[in-house]
């Protein structure tokens, strides 16, 4: 309760944090919560990466996450007073490794819009307008399964996005998103132009879930024959690359994203060693020519 109230912390990372907290407790269940001492948290994050054959070996992100949900705990412990000192004072912690994001190029992604879904799909229009707002707006799945009607202003080609921690931000979306959007509402019939009304629904007519963005793609690449793995994120990887490869200005695509800071946005600076090699060919006026295939 003090996460979702008082920190504004997403339903997905409540989750991974309770789960996290549960897998702690019990690896000390003799142990209350106030009782853990620094040795209990160092034999805890020792074992984390995995121990012994068969072990499951975690990301370094993985258990900095973990991490993170046992320190917001005892953070908690110590404000209410249940809890006086730090188990984690001095203690040696990983970095964040820094992972160059997965994404499509703008040929591919292209490629991937183009496909078209069975004509007798009768979700063809709902699909489409999924995968042309993910990739127009960069949106996380989640983002997008929360979106209600009133929240796409169809003049001014805007939706109101509520991200981490409930923040409130305003992206642009492109004009083959908003005809697909159109596209399917239209479908869908006079009850969907309520503003209240969940902008993407299921089978059953109920509010779509993230993790239903996730199959919708899923199933779409597979029936398009698509081998490469991509997942929602990386729509959202490909959009910001792409702006940002076209000159985009970074504190724009932080704005858009919804980054809180900009060192999360600037992994996203990097760009393809084709467009690296033609930006120094068309610059240099030595630059050697393209190597013969």
């Amino acid at each position: 309760m003090h996460l979702r109230g008082a920190r504004n912390y997403s339903a997905h990372t409540l989750r991974a944090y309770e789960s996290d907290l549960e897998r702690f407790l019990k690896r000390f269940p003799d142990a209350g919560p106030a009782d853990i001492s620094r040795n209990q948290v160092r034999t805890y994050l020792a074992e984390l990466p995995g121990a012994g054959a068969g072990a499951v070996v975690y990301s370094r992100n993985t258990v900095l996450r973990r991490i993170s949900a046992l320190r917001a705990f005892f953070r908690f412990l110590r404000q209410e007073g249940a809890m006086t000192g730090d188990p984690f004072c001095a203690l040696p912690l990983p970095r964040k490794e820094a992972r160059l994001p997965k994404f499509l190029t703008e040929g591919e992604m292209g490629g991937l819009l183009s496909r078209a879904a069975p004509a007798r799909s009768p979700f063809r229009e709902r699909d489409r307008a999924i995968l042309e707002l993910l990739y127009s707006s960069g949106l996380r799945r989640s983002e997008l399964a929360a979106l209600s009607v009133g929240d796409v202003d169809f003049v001014s080609g805007f939706v109101r996005v509520f991200g981490k921690g409930s923040r409130e931000r305003i992206v642009p979306v492109g004009l083959s998103a908003l005809t697909g959007l159109r596209d399917y509402l239209r479908q869908r019939g006079p009850g969907s132009a309520r503003g209240d009304s969940p902008l993407f629904v299921n089978a059953r007519g109920q509010r779509l879930s993230d993790a239903g963005v996730a199959f919708i793609l899923k199933a779409w690449l597979r029936r398009a024959g698509w081998l490469k793995s991509v997942t929602p994120h990386a729509f959202r990887h490909s959009f910001a690359t792409h702006l940002l490869n076209a000159g985009c200005d970074l504190r724009a695509v932080q704005e858009m994203l919804g980054h809180r800071s900009l060192a999360t946005t600037q992994i996203y600076t990097h760009i393809s060693l084709e467009k690296l090699q033609e930006v120094y060919r068309k610059a240099h006026p030595r630059a050697p020519e393209r190597p013969a295939a």
